[in-house]
């Protein structure tokens, strides 16, 4: 119990990232971003665990009436927060082809839930289960939250979540999946 304390405590403390904990991974300039929300690696390819970020050839238009690609715009933010807050991960749940991480990210001394940032950002989404429901309540409510203010990609009229265009796809027989 008193472990299970101080590892708590531990996760909820602010510090100075050196190196990643025991089981966890930097994430950094080495990668090859596939998606918003997935890369890859000489190791193997890897997914934020409930994130999902605009599909790759999806649009969005700007306030300039320009059609602009909503995964390149998801990805780039993702970049960003890479380059700027060198996130460290943990494997959550692996199958053959993928990894699922939960990463963190350190600002200042601040350690925050990369996904969370990115939600909050307003250019990645909740992802959903088969049955619609988000896979990570925090994430649901950060996404409800981002979409009010107007955040990011919700600051356009036109932005659908990708979960509605992976399930219009699939009832029309096209494959839902980012490129």
């Amino acid at each position: 119990m008193k472990s299970a304390l101080l590892i708590v405590l531990a996760a909820l403390s602010p510090f100075s990232a050196v190196a990643a904990p025991t089981g966890y991974f930097d994430l950094g300039p080495q990668i090859t971003l596939e998606s918003g929300d997935t890369w890859r690696d000489d190791k193997g390819r890897y997914r934020l665990y409930g994130v999902q970020s605009c599909l790759r050839g999806t649009t969005y238009t700007d306030t300039q009436g320009r059609e602009r690609d909503c995964g390149e715009a998801s990805m780039a933010m993702f970049a960003a927060f890479i380059e700027d807050t060198s996130p460290v991960c943990a494997p959550v749940m692996r199958t053959p082809d993928l990894t699922y991480v939960m990463c963190y990210a350190t600002v200042g001394r601040q350690r925050s839930d990369l996904g969370l940032l990115l939600i909050n950002s307003g250019y990645a989404f909740a992802a959903l289960d088969a049955e619609g429901m988000p896979y990570q309540m925090a994430y649901a409510l950060a996404e409800q939250t981002a979409r009010k203010k107007k955040e990011g990609l919700w600051q356009f009229s036109d932005v659908v979540h990708p979960a509605v265009l992976m399930s219009t796809n699939a009832r029309h027989g096209v494959d839902g999946t980012a490129k």
